[in-house]
């Protein structure tokens, strides 16, 4: 008698009481074929499904869990929060500890707000570089998702490419008019925009390691062009370090690359896998924001208690800075080892690579923007996910996303990964 097959059982009963049966498109698997998989539990580097099936993880929680799945000290520190309460929307110690910490290490973060997810950060962000500018347009790079604010969804990367949504419907034309977007690493066509709407422009936001369209790592001299810019027009520079932020490395991209914006948006990883976000920068802008200025913008849940003792934890934990020399030894060795097991299968394959950040793009051409990624394989890229599930293996479900190498990752795992993908590419 066949046992029972428990994540389609799962997702059946979901389709009926949730769109799609997924709360994020990108889990759906539509790009990728298939039926979802839905986690039971995790730990370390890996996670079972409801079927039992272990896989290690690359995905990550889209990668937050630079520790890894359920990291003993961060998951003692949630627990002794959520004892002493789960919510006050009341002020508490630990916001201004955690803040204290995130600007000593961010060079450009002299006071930072707390919110609940990355969403909630860009758009603040943006409202706020408006407020402090005065003016209304933002420009903004193809296939750099900033979350799903309605301003910020033209051009947008992740699950909007992921399912080929044009966009996004229910977003009205007036929203999105005075967004700008311009190829990523073209310093030229920022030029030109900056020269055809010269004193318009409030800010430039970017991930300045893209991870939404696969990682894309920022050309030469195109961050330092990007600030010479902004800085010559009066715009703000805004860095989207959700996915870069503390995981790039302790200061981030902008430490990484040694370019200051005026505000950097923040995630994933300082909240340790809880629901969080946060946007900082220079005090003469974060001043804009109420109750000190006329940019309004709140949250009951924004600096919630169990949120800030996560990211308390997990922030202590890579102030010791070997951490990141630990996991970039494993993420370099596991690419090239893939790099040269796809050349002995004769697949073409380009790995870019940032830190514990990569991106495997089925192509025989460099990836250096939204565009050149689209030329990507996607077919096959579907195929090599399913055969590294096959064999335990969990990687992002789609081109057009990263994945990450944690601390949790063993060298037993990395080598036992560079097998499955050797395996799974002979079979492309």
């Amino acid at each position: 008698m066949a046992s029972v097959n428990m994540n389609k059982k799962i997702y059946e009963k979901a389709v009926k009481v949730i769109p799609g049966g997924v709360n994020s498109p990108v889990r759906a698997f539509k790009s990728v074929g298939g039926d979802p998989i839905f986690v039971k539990h995790g730990k370390g580097s890996k996670f079972t499904d409801e079927n039992g099936r272990e896989y290690i993880d690359y995905c990550c929680s889209w990668g937050p869990l630079i520790l890894g799945h359920a990291d003993a000290r961060v998951v003692a520190a949630v627990k002794r929060a959520a004892d002493k309460g789960m919510s006050f929307g009341i002020s508490t110690a630990a916001e201004e500890c955690l803040a204290t910490m995130l600007c000593k290490a961010l060079p450009s973060m002299e006071k930072v707000r707390f919110v609940s997810s990355g969403t909630e950060a860009t758009m603040s962000a943006i409202r706020l570089a408006r407020g402090f500018t005065g003016r209304t347009r933002i420009i903004k790079f193809d296939g750099c998702y900033h979350g799903h604010a309605d301003f910020l969804l033209a051009g947008a990367g992740s699950g909007v490419a992921t399912l080929g949504i044009p966009d996004s419907a229910g977003v009205p034309a007036p929203f999105v008019k005075e967004t700008i977007v311009l190829p990523y690493n073209d310093l030229g066509a920022v030029k030109n925009a900056f020269k055809k709407h010269k004193d318009k422009v409030a800010c430039v936001i970017l991930e300045p390691i893209a991870g939404n369209m696969g990682v894309v790592p920022p050309a030469p001299g195109f961050l330092e062009g990007l600030r010479k810019e902004c800085t010559a027009a009066g715009a703000l520079l805004i860095f989207d370090e959700v996915i870069s932020g503390f995981r790039a490395g302790f200061t981030g991209a902008q430490g990484l690359f040694g370019v200051t914006p005026d505000l950097t948006c923040l995630g994933k990883i300082i909240g340790g896998g809880m629901p969080v976000g946060a946007y900082g920068g220079r005090a003469d802008i974060m001043d804009k924001i109420a109750p000190l200025g006329p940019v309004y913008q709140a949250g009951t849940l924004s600096g919630n208690p169990v949120a800030m003792a996560a990211g308390i934890a997990t922030v202590s934990r890579l102030a010791n800075k070997s951490v990141y020399k630990q996991i970039e030894q494993k993420a370099e060795f596991l690419c090239d080892e893939i790099q040269g097991a796809a050349g002995n299968a004769g697949v073409p394959v380009i790995i870019n690579r940032v830190g514990s950040m990569f991106t495997i793009f089925f192509t025989t051409e460099p990836v250096t923007d939204f565009a050149s990624a689209k030329k990507c394989d996607t077919k096959r890229f579907a195929k090599y996910f399913h055969e590294m599930l096959k064999r335990g293996v969990y990687v992002s479900p789609s081109q057009f996303e990263a994945n990450f190498v944690s601390a949790a990752h063993s060298w037993d795992d990395i080598r036992a990964t560079h097998k499955a993908a050797a395996a799974a590419l002979k079979k492309l």
